[in-house]
């Protein structure tokens, strides 16, 4: 069934990113990322990678890791704007912008979204100077909650934006997924060359 077939894979996804919050190193954590995702998109029935393509399959391609991409990003609180967001399927989703996460000398500043929906979540899109080129045009999530994508918070309460951990929207496989989209807001000046890629 297609319903207990995805609760398996957010069972599997949230229980990954708590195997990350608990790594004590950060690059360990992202390599059991990589290897857990790349196992779920060849055999998982909800895979996002079309069924006929599973068998040949040799992703997600991704960025080596870098540490310089681990950031611990400031949060300052912003007054509540309600957006509906774009999705690929030429709709839109509704959003309330609640905070921004800087992190000043990287010139990241991502504007923190959450979820009008039951049960709400965390949501934060982004595009970079890679974005219609090495990576998804339309942008990268680095952390969607209501899915599991939970990198959590430091000792000292900043959040955790490990872009080593960006990854491309199911609807950059298939388009009978359907995707929110990174809005101008959060598209970055700088080429963030870690996460999940296009080119090899």
């Amino acid at each position: 069934m297609d319903e207990l077939d995805l609760l398996d894979w957010k069972r599997r996804v949230f229980a990954l990113y708590a195997t990350v919050r608990a790594a004590d190193d950060p690059r360990l954590g992202w390599e059991e990322w990589y290897a857990t995702r790349r196992e779920l998109f060849v055999s998982h029935p909800q895979s996002p990678v079309p069924a006929g393509e599973r068998a040949a399959y040799d992703g997600p391609l991704v960025f080596d890791y870098d540490p310089a991409w681990r950031l611990l990003a400031d949060v300052e609180e912003a007054e509540p704007q309600r957006f509906e967001l774009p999705s690929s399927d030429g709709a839109t989703m509704a959003f309330t912008r609640f905070g921004v996460a800087s992190v000043p000398d990287r010139d990241v500043r991502l504007e923190l979204y959450w979820l009008e929906g039951y049960g709400g979540g965390l949501f934060v899109p982004f595009a970079d100077a890679t974005s219609g080129d090495e990576t998804y045009g339309a942008g990268r999530y680095v952390l969607d909650t209501i899915k599991g994508a939970d990198l959590g918070v430091a000792d000292d309460g900043r959040l955790v934006l490990d872009l080593n951990f960006a990854y491309q929207p199911s609807c950059s496989y298939d388009p009978r997924w359907t995707c929110p989209l990174a809005p101008p807001a959060n598209r970055l000046p700088v080429a963030v060359r870690a996460g999940e890629r296009y080119t090899p």
